[in-house]
């Protein structure tokens, strides 16, 4: 057994596999203690890493972080390590997720108390940091979206936001390609 566990020491190996696998470390966890300590590690591709972070490069990335961890022997006794991503409606806290999140639905709530949902246009984080949302409303099962007039917010005007799924993209992409099994439910 090594020294005991630091959090500055857990999370510099943990940091060093993740990055060393191509990705970045965007949450770390250790809850508990002994036999019950968890360790949760959230990941995600870099801000010019286009697409999606994959199963094969968590379960990469897993092995990287496990076999770091164990090399460096800084948790005693066993402890259980989960690894995932940030998910698909990931609330939006950096710099760096805005620019992930660009071209996606979010939501937004403005410190006035009112709420944006449209696709985040652009982001921009020098002097003056903002960010463009388009305003798009769903009216309903066979309409077409809404676009509004590009919005843009002073990072200082958003309360919290995230990512949101887009069914609506979902359901064009479904009946764009048609019945999958030959039974016409796709």
């Amino acid at each position: 057994m090594g020294a005991p566990a630091t959090a500055p020491r857990v999370r510099e190996v943990v940091e060093t596999a993740v990055t060393g696998a191509g990705l970045l470390l965007d949450g770390l966890e250790v809850a508990g203690s002994g036999r019950s300590t968890v360790v949760r590690v959230t990941v995600d591709l870099a801000d010019d890493d286009p697409g999606t972070l994959d199963l094969d490069r968590v379960g990469d990335v897993t092995r990287a972080v496990s076999d770091a961890l164990d090399a460096a022997d800084v948790l005693p006794g066993a402890y259980t390590l989960e690894v995932g991503s940030p998910g698909a409606e990931r609330p939006l806290t950096l710099a760096r997720h805005w620019r992930r999140a660009r071209g996606r639905t979010v939501l937004v709530r403005r410190t006035d108390g009112t709420t944006l949902t449209g696709r985040l246009d652009g982001v921009a984080d020098g002097d003056a940091p903002e960010l463009v949302v388009v305003p798009v409303t769903d009216p309903g099962k066979g309409r077409r979206p809404v676009v509004g007039a590009p919005v843009t917010l002073a990072w200082d005007d958003v309360r919290d936001a995230r990512v949101q799924v887009d069914l609506a993209a979902v359901r064009e992409a479904d009946e764009e390609a048609g019945p999958q099994d030959g039974t016409g439910r796709g």
